[in-house]
């Protein structure tokens, strides 16, 4: 009995099997006839959309900005150098690095000794010039006075001959005394040329002690100039640099004590493109005096000054190009030659043109404008100048239209776009109420999805379970969905 008990539960449940088995069949061909059934339906094609930033065109007159960078420099630097050789003796306690000294201010002095003794002898030469010049104009007044008594006596021997003569003609004279007035006549004519000889060798003294003034005098200024190389003093107002003296050293003549540099006569050294240097130029071919603005930035902190360019460089230099332009400045305070500054110069002003960002313009000069339906069109620019993040672009029928911000290669042509306006907030998202079924549905088909993310598919699911719904995300899922 147990064995055919057994038996007969066994084939039950071998037909119940067979049974369910055939049942399974039955519905999975039932439900592939219906599949094969149906229409095909196609999900509908839906456009995309990009979203974009877009800025308004507007043309105006604007004055563009050249940016280069330069060095500060001193237009008044003098090299302090010991004119004489020695040890320093007196040094100026602002005689150091950094020190402010004033104009004409003695900074050091080297030992003087020498040169007082060589002043001293060449005063006491100079008193013994004068003193000579003085006695040969008394001894050329003695020779003078000489002569004109040597030419009076000629005038009474010659007086006394034609009176010797009278008395001979007379015959109340004689012969030998008309010979001894003639005699006496020639040795006073004799004394006249001596005495004129005599002035004539007074006259060649004195000009012999004035050049030997001169010359003592030429030697007093020499050694006074020698006595003065031994003092240095600044000859402006300025500050120390590379001080290398200290007070007790010994200097050779024209060694280098220190360098003074006038920090109120600052100018900046740039260079910029040869392109960049023609539009600096003015109609006659000459660099104008454009107004520059110089900033050195120093931690965040930018020190500022203005100028003008004054002139530019007569050669271009081995090895580099462009032109090297030099601007001064008007009030260059905590500016140091050597700092490395950033130099803005300003061009003469444009007329008609835009700015717009630089991403809106392509390579080949082309911006893409929002036209009709929001789609795209390709309109060809001229680009004026470059402005940093910015550019200066001019171009025709571009007036109050709106140009995208930023290109990417998914927009061109043709391509419909959302535009988003600075200033203008966006429009509100479109939000649905779902009903309970609908919202069942689109549940099931996000949980059924094995393609999606988990991180999107919880996102999306997360909106699905609040009261409202965007709309746009509704209609997306419903078109992959087919319903």
């Amino acid at each position: 009995m147990r064995f055919l008990r057994k038996s007969l539960t066994g084939l039950f449940l071998l037909s119940l099997t067979l049974g369910l088995l055939g049942f399974a069949g039955i519905m999975v061909r039932d439900a592939v006839q219906a599949r094969m059934a149906e229409e095909a339906r196609v999900p509908q094609a839906r456009e995309r959309v990009f979203a974009v930033n877009v800025v308004p065109v507007a043309f105006e007159t604007v004055t563009p900005v050249l940016t280069s960078f330069g060095e500060v420099q001193s237009r008044r630097t003098l090299e302090l150098r010991a004119a004489a050789s020695g040890a320093v003796v007196e040094l100026d306690p602002e005689f150091v690095e950094g020190g402010q000294v004033e104009a004409g201010q003695l900074l050091a002095r080297i030992d003087p000794a020498n040169a007082q003794s060589a002043l001293d002898r060449a005063e006491n030469d100079l008193l013994d010039a004068r003193a000579e010049e003085r006695e040969a104009e008394r001894a050329l007044v003695i020779a003078r006075d000489e002569l004109t008594a040597a030419e009076e006596q000629v005038v009474l021997r010659e007086s006394a001959l034609r009176r010797q003569r009278d008395l001979l003609d007379r015959n109340v004279g004689t012969a030998a005394a008309v010979e001894s007035a003639e005699l006496s006549l020639a040795s006073e004519r004799q004394a006249v040329l001596t005495r004129r000889q005599a002035v004539g060798t007074a006259e060649a003294r004195i000009d012999q002690a004035a050049t030997q003034l001169r010359r003592a005098e030429i030697a007093r200024d020499e050694a006074q100039r020698r006595l003065d190389d031994t003092e240095i003093r600044a000859a402006f107002a300025g500050s120390l640099s590379e001080v290398t003296v200290v007070s007790g050293r010994l200097v050779s003549a024209n060694e280098q004590l220190a360098q003074l540099v006038d920090l109120n006569a600052l100018e900046v050294s740039f260079r910029v493109s040869t392109q960049q240097y023609a539009r600096l130029l003015d109609g006659d071919g000459r660099l104008r005096p454009a107004p520059v603005t110089v900033a050195l930035d120093v931690f965040g902190t930018n020190i500022t000054a203005s100028g003008q360019i004054t002139r530019d460089s007569a050669a271009v230099g081995e090895g580099q190009t462009g032109r090297r332009l030099f601007a001064t400045l008007d009030a260059p305070r905590g500016f140091k030659p050597g700092d490395f500054v950033t130099v803005r110069i300003e061009e003469p002003p444009l007329d008609r043109v835009a700015r717009l960002p630089a991403t809106a313009v392509n390579a080949a000069g082309e911006v893409l404008i929002v036209g009709a339906e929001d789609r795209l069109e390709t309109v060809v620019v001229e680009v004026m100048r470059r402005q940093g993040d910015d550019v200066l672009i001019r171009a025709r029928g571009l007036q109050g239209r709106e140009v995208v911000a930023e290109r990417t290669p998914l927009l061109g042509e043709g391509i419909k776009v959302k535009p988003l306006r600075a200033g203008v907030a966006p429009e509100p998202e479109a939000m649905l109420e779902l009903s309970d079924e609908r919202r069942a549905k689109l549940v099931a088909f996000i949980e059924a999805n094995t393609v999606m993310p988990e991180a999107a598919k919880t996102r999306i699911l997360t909106q699905l379970a609040q009261k409202e719904v965007p709309a746009e995300m509704v209609a997306r899922i419903e078109s992959r969905m087919g319903g």
